[in-house]
């Protein structure tokens, strides 16, 4: 397919070109711009951090899970091209420099690129800003100092107004409603495509997808690109609920989501790092039907419904019921996600991981509850658990205890002991199945006395 972007401020146009290329591989094969490094290939170390600039504005992306098409119209800025015109050197790098911010140097341009972004972006929470940029010789102190003393220096005016370009929509080349490659605009162009085409694989963010085909080295066959979508993308107030497109970027659903119940705001700034949940989409972590994926039981404690299209034949079920079994869901060939509307409730959701690591890890067990209750008898309970099955699941028997009971410790403990009929949870490297069981029980505990207004943040309490 023809992709055109600018790389620096420079057009480029490129003809016949595979569509699971990466932007890594070519920068450094194609155009010699090795300071954007191969670490993990998976979009977990930060060492290939791009700058992309859109009408969306400019965000960090891990390069190597970016396949080219993702950048057309876009403008990519990499290391090499941080500094000025006149060849002086950007706040952020002049400032890891004089605060030591480098050993081996190999995870530097990757750090500075992300930590250039958020100082374009205004952000100053660098901790969150620089989680997914791994470093293992220099230590981060440094890195956070060189931060902090850049943030206060204005933009450089040659990256203020990054300029990018929009363009038609793009087949492939090979016109009709067969092309090997699909980039539509427009999601009726997907639907009708899409219809025709159901062994087609679709590409959202590309956080799952890429590493198909940087690990494990698939042949995608014929692809879609949603990227250029935008009926996919946003979040529409419609009354009762809010309807979230199926490309809205988890950043996206961050912000929006965090004002209204913060303990899901807090989950998802843990959901990977800023690289990748830049590009992931909820529509994405929805579809792929992960039994460890975040999203879902948060939003299946909501009462969430999921929108599918299949051509001009639309409809809607509740969250739940589309996760069917280990690897399959309640969708047909050529049907997609579209859309997934949260009732608006009043806050009584928490959302609770459990990884090994606090940042960018993937969960052992995610217990997400929502009760609520008239005085001090508990109304209705929607309790989901991502980890304790092979699909995100509710707890059925736990939530039958709590309903009609007062809301106190002995009726959760009573719904913990029920738990062990919803649940018969595998062990794995991340946890025993004992362990899943009883971590699982003790977040409806941890749910008592978090209502009760007591501390229960881990990164809170104190002997």
């Amino acid at each position: 397919m023809d992709i055109t972007f600018l790389l620096n401020g420079e057009p480029v146009s490129l003809t016949d070109v595979s569509p699971t290329t990466t932007l890594l591989d070519w920068l450094r094969e194609a155009r010699g711009l090795t300071g954007t490094k191969e670490g993990c290939n998976e979009g977990d170390c930060g060492a290939c951090t791009v700058m992309i600039t859109d009408e969306a504005g400019s965000r960090a992306l891990n390069g190597c899970i970016l396949f080219l098409p993702q950048v057309q119209g876009c403008h990519v800025t990499t290391v090499e091209g941080l500094r000025a015109p006149d060849g002086s050197l950007h706040p952020v790098q002049r400032a890891m420099i004089d605060h030591h911010g480098s050993q081996c140097g190999f995870c530097t341009p990757g750090f500075v690129v992300s930590m250039v972004c958020a100082h374009l972006n205004g952000a100053r929470d660098h901790d969150t800003q620089l989680a997914g940029n791994l470093c293992r010789c220099t230590g981060y102190a440094p890195i956070i100092r060189a931060a902090e003393a850049a943030s206060a220096a204005p933009v450089p005016v040659h990256l203020e107004n990054l300029s990018f370009h929009c363009s038609e929509n793009t087949t492939g080349g090979s016109g009709g409603l067969a092309p090997r490659v699909l980039h539509p605009t427009h999601s009726d162009d997907l639907a009708r495509w899409y219809a025709a085409n159901p062994q087609a694989t679709l590409i959202a963010g590309a956080t799952d997808v890429g590493l198909w085909v940087t690990k494990q080295f698939r042949d995608l066959g014929q692809v879609a690109f949603l990227n250029r979508c935008a009926d996919l993308r946003g979040i529409t107030d419609a009354g009762d609920h809010w309807r979230v497109g199926a490309m809205t970027s988890l950043t996206a659903l961050e912000a929006h989501i965090a004002p209204h119940h913060p303990s899901l705001g807090t989950m998802l700034r843990r959901y990977g790092s800023v690289q990748v949940r830049n590009a992931a989409t909820i529509g994405g972590n929805i579809a792929n039907g992960s039994p460890i994926g975040d999203g879902p039981p948060a939003l299946i404690a909501l009462g969430a419904t999921l929108h599918l299209r299949r051509g001009d034949t639309r409809r809607s079920l509740p969250l739940e019921d589309f996760f069917i079994a280990y690897g399959k869901q309640d969708r047909t060939p050529g049907e997609f996600v579209e859309a997934i509307s949260i009732p608006k409730l009043p806050d009584t959701l928490r959302c609770y991981k459990l990884s090994k690591r606090f940042d960018q890890d993937i969960s052992a067990v995610c217990g997400c509850l929502s009760i609520t209750r008239q005085g001090q008898t508990i109304t209705s309970a929607r309790i989901a658990f991502g980890g304790m099955a092979g699909t995100p699941k509710r707890a059925d028997a736990a939530e039958a205890a709590l309903e009609g009971a007062p809301f106190t410790a002995d009726s959760f403990h009573s719904a913990m002991a029920a738990m062990a009929e919803d649940f018969e949870p595998l062990s794995d490297m991340r946890a025993s199945a004992g362990y899943r069981m009883q971590t699982a029980q003790n977040m409806l505990l941890r749910y008592f006395h978090d209502l009760s207004g007591q501390t229960t943040d881990v990164s809170k309490v104190s002997a």
